[in-house]
């Protein structure tokens, strides 16, 4: 298989946290912020469930025959490090939240190419709430770890 070229990697790195986005509400997580950056880094989604626990997850989209066992491997100490870090500056700017117990999740994310077709990429719901696809590419959540790492 063609591996997409790096200006799609952005564009199919979005998609993957958007599925991941739509699976957590519907399992009753509220988002809290989307790609939140600060000088250490990006958490690429922050939700709270209910009011009893806000979590800082970490979604790695990859596609089959990736260099990284799914993208895990990419989780390296340097990388929770700097998500520690932000997560710290989130905090900060949102003192209300500093209260709950808080964790680190990893969500991986799987695609594949089902066409060479380029253009009309819209986002197709497949009737599961673990699985997007495009004109182009079709993805699914293969493992949400829970307090994946910690201080």
């Amino acid at each position: 298989m063609v591996n997409p070229s790096p200006s799609n990697y952005a564009e199919i790195g979005n998609i993957g946290e958007e599925l991941v986005a739509k699976w957590l509400k519907s399992t009753g997580w509220k988002i809290l912020h989307r790609r939140f950056c600060c000088r250490w880094g990006e958490i690429d989604i922050i939700a709270q469930y209910q009011d009893t626990m806000v979590a800082f997850i970490e979604v790695k989209t990859r596609s089959v025959g990736n260099w990284d066992e799914g993208g895990i491997n990419a989780i390296t100490l340097q990388k929770q490090a700097k998500l520690w870090r932000t997560a710290e500056i989130f905090l900060a700017e949102y003192p209300e939240k500093a209260d709950y117990p808080c964790r680190f999740d990893v969500a991986l994310v799987h695609y594949e190419r089902i066409s060479k077709e380029l253009d009309n990429r819209k986002i197709i719901e497949e009737g599961f709430l673990d699985s997007l696809s495009t004109s182009v590419y079709n993805f699914k959540l293969r493992q949400y770890i829970e307090a994946a790492f910690g201080q």
